[in-house]
């Protein structure tokens, strides 16, 4: 742990884990900064506040434990005892994980925003709560029950559910979980003040572990084991603390949820269209500078302009649909975020844009795809979508477009990838270990945090226009992967 401060993780979705790690390098001052497919790790002595700040990543954590993988064998009592010790072991590092716990959850209490759903004050209950909360801990505490987290995506962790229903949970109500006084001659480390903390495991098992064991039996076991050490309560739907272990075929790891609801949720965003933290990633390559003028010309609910407003707010923003009822939503999200000052909306087609040539530094958008969209009208009308994205933007600005797999190779005969000489280049459809090799940038690898995972397609440059290829970057949106396309206009349109 890093002195003065934390050691963090935070999941991301597939593709935007070196967008996240040169985020919190950038934010955060963070070091140490290493990741994985769907995780990033970091150290860092930030405040809450600025943790909380993070834009492209899924669910924040403070890292207990990371190891490597889970040794497999059919010895299933083997395999439980060595998970068992990823929480037994060493329990003065553990109270001091808590402590830090403890003072970021105080910090954010105070400020009212540590949960924006259903929350309870750790330190004060009301007498008919703490009667109503000794009931159900008799109750609860009389079976084994835990809860087994959910996946929402690629490298996303599942929410905390609400409290009107525990149905994410699990229960084997044959089991008794005795008071770890009773049932061991083992005493129990935490003092008095901790001996009434509530907990609950949520266990995400995947590959060769998975075949052998469960999550909710490596669930029970964890939490047997803390109960026997700590001296905790289990609590399923309201507990002071979860724990997370996430056990797969890259690493074993355990850590604790630091905000009910996914960073990825923007309190500012009413309407949800594009996923935000890609929106943000997006944003992020366009290089925007204050004073600089932003054009989304296929803008729909605004994500990207919403995000980019929020991050970089010298700038100014215009966002161009077709549609009447998505520049609605687009307007209402605008207000919603207090930016009606920032961000002005236009109806337009992207292929006949009623502004003026070179007018703007930046122009980021997110071609409609999918079912909801025509695809085969919009692959037809990319060379023309391209032309006039080229005709608005000033020589030395940037595009940036994301592209869904059709699209993608309707792309490929149009521009090709230049030959990139960054050595953080990868192959296309690299696997998740090369590419977790690739991507590392904790110092002992292969890569610079500067760098960003980029699929060259092809090493013969072929330019559109005036516009040259400065990066393909693949990102997962759940279902369904994307390509984010980045250009530099390096001349005048039709003047190379």
């Amino acid at each position: 742990m890093a002195a003065g401060g934390g050691r963090y993780f935070c999941t991301a979705g597939r593709g935007m884990e070196p967008f996240l790690a040169r985020e919190v390098q950038a934010r955060l001052g963070a070091t140490e900064v290493d990741y994985v497919t769907g995780k990033v790790f970091f150290s860092t002595e930030a405040e809450p506040g600025e943790l909380r700040k993070l834009k492209s990543g899924e669910r924040l954590f403070l890292l207990l434990k990371k190891r490597t993988p889970l040794t497999v064998s059919q010895n299933k009592g083997k395999m439980l005892q060595e998970i068992k010790s990823l929480v037994t072991e060493e329990p003065k590092y553990w109270l001091d994980v808590i402590s830090i716990w403890r003072n970021f959850h105080g910090h954010e209490e105070k400020k009212d925003d540590v949960s924006q759903e259903n929350q309870l004050p750790l330190k004060r209950k009301s007498e008919e709560e703490t009667n109503i909360a000794t009931k159900r801990q008799k109750t609860e505490q009389v079976r084994e029950t835990v809860s087994e987290e959910c996946q929402a995506g690629a490298g996303e962790g599942c929410v905390v559910p609400e409290r009107k229903s525990d149905q994410h949970c699990r229960t084997e109500s044959e089991t008794s979980l005795e008071d770890p006084s009773k049932s061991s001659g083992e005493k129990p480390i935490a003092n008095s003040e901790q001996l009434n903390f509530s907990f609950r495991v949520s266990c995400r098992c995947s590959g060769a572990t998975a075949k052998i064991l469960p999550s909710q039996e490596i669930g029970r076991a964890v939490g047997v084991a803390l109960m026997k050490q700590c001296g905790w309560r289990v609590d399923l739907r309201y507990p002071d603390l979860e724990i997370f272990v996430h056990l797969n075929d890259i690493h074993s790891v355990v850590g604790i949820p630091l905000f009910r609801l996914p960073l990825a949720n923007r309190e500012y965003i009413k309407t949800a269209g594009l996923r935000s933290t890609v929106a943000w990633a997006m944003a992020s390559l366009a290089e925007i500078t204050a004073g600089a003028s932003v054009l989304d010309p296929m803008c729909g609910l605004g994500t990207i302009l919403l995000e980019a407003a929020k991050e970089w707010p010298e700038a100014c923003y215009w966002g161009a649909d077709i549609s009447d009822s998505q520049l609605e939503g687009a307007d209402v999200n605008i207000r919603t975020a207090g930016l009606m000052d920032k961000i002005e909306l236009l109806k337009a087609s992207v292929t006949a844009l009623p502004l003026p040539s070179e007018s703007f530094d930046a122009v980021i958008s997110d071609i409609p795809f999918g079912k909801k969209f025509k695809i085969t009208k919009d692959i037809q009308l990319l060379p023309d979508i391209l032309q006039e994205m080229e005709r608005v933007l000033r020589v030395g600005g940037t595009i940036v477009l994301l592209l869904s797999q059709d699209l993608h190779k309707r792309m490929d005969g149009i521009t090709k990838c230049a030959e990139n000489d960054s050595p953080n280049a990868i192959s296309d459809g690299a696997s998740e270990t090369a590419t977790a090799k690739a991507l590392n940038v904790d110092g002992n690898s292969s890569s610079s945090v500067n760098g960003v995972e980029e699929s060259c397609l092809s090493s013969q440059q072929t330019h559109f226009g005036s516009l040259v290829p400065d990066g393909i970057y693949g990102v997962s949106l759940g279902k369904t992967d994307a390509f984010i396309y980045k250009y530099r206009k390096i001349s005048t349109a039709g003047n190379r």
